[in-house]
Order: C-alpha cells, then structure tokens, then sequence
C-alpha cells in the first residue's frame, strides 16, 4: 500500500503529545507503520561505557511515532495526498490542498 509520506519530506504532526510541531522524516519503518522525525519525540537514554563509546552518558534520540499521526505540509499547513498516475504510467503524490507535486512514486511501467 502506498504511504502518503517518504523519507526526506517536511510533515507536521497532527495528533498527541508533538502536536503542531514539524520536521523532516528521517526514516520510514514499515514493519510496525511508524516514522521517525527530527526533532519530534526526543527522548533521553542513559548509555552505559563501551567499547565504542568509552565515555557513556545520557545521549539524546528521537523516538518513533505513529505514520497516521503525520502529514506532508503544503502552504505551510498539513494536507492530505492524492495518488495521480501520468500519461507514461508513472505515479505521482499530489497535495490536495493546492496540488503541488510531492515527487514520483515509481517509474514508468514497461
């Protein structure tokens, strides 16, 4: 099933604690449908010494969330996605908000 976010795109978060908060989707999990986004849900961890990092501490990482919770931004408001498929048999993802181009999903069919 196509995903109406990709890595790399701008969203903004729409529902729970992060609400109105935005970034760039830095990975997309597809086994458990989550997303993680720079800056959003960041959490603390307390990393004991290694071998790689000798040091230890608290470091800082964001955690993930639900893909449901995000949308892409448009207009620099959030907007649902349209699937649109061209004339050479490639898709596409277009805001329905003002129908910007969001990028191409796969390449033409053969």
């Amino acid at each position: 099933m196509p995903k109406h976010v990709r890595k790399g795109d701008q969203v903004i978060v729409t529902a729970g604690d992060y609400k109105g908060q935005t970034g760039e989707v830095l990975e997309i999990i597809t086994k458990t449908d989550r997303v993680l986004v720079k800056g959003v849900n960041v959490r603390k961890r307390h990393v004991r010494p290694t071998q790689l990092n000798p040091q230890g501490g608290i470091i800082t990482k964001e955690m993930p969330i639900h893909i449901s919770n995000v949308s892409p931004i448009a207009e620099g408001r959030a907007t649902r996605v349209r699937f649109e498929s061209r004339e050479d048999g490639s898709k596409h993802r277009v805001a329905v908000r003002d129908g910007q181009s969001f990028g191409e999903i796969r390449g033409p069919k053969k």
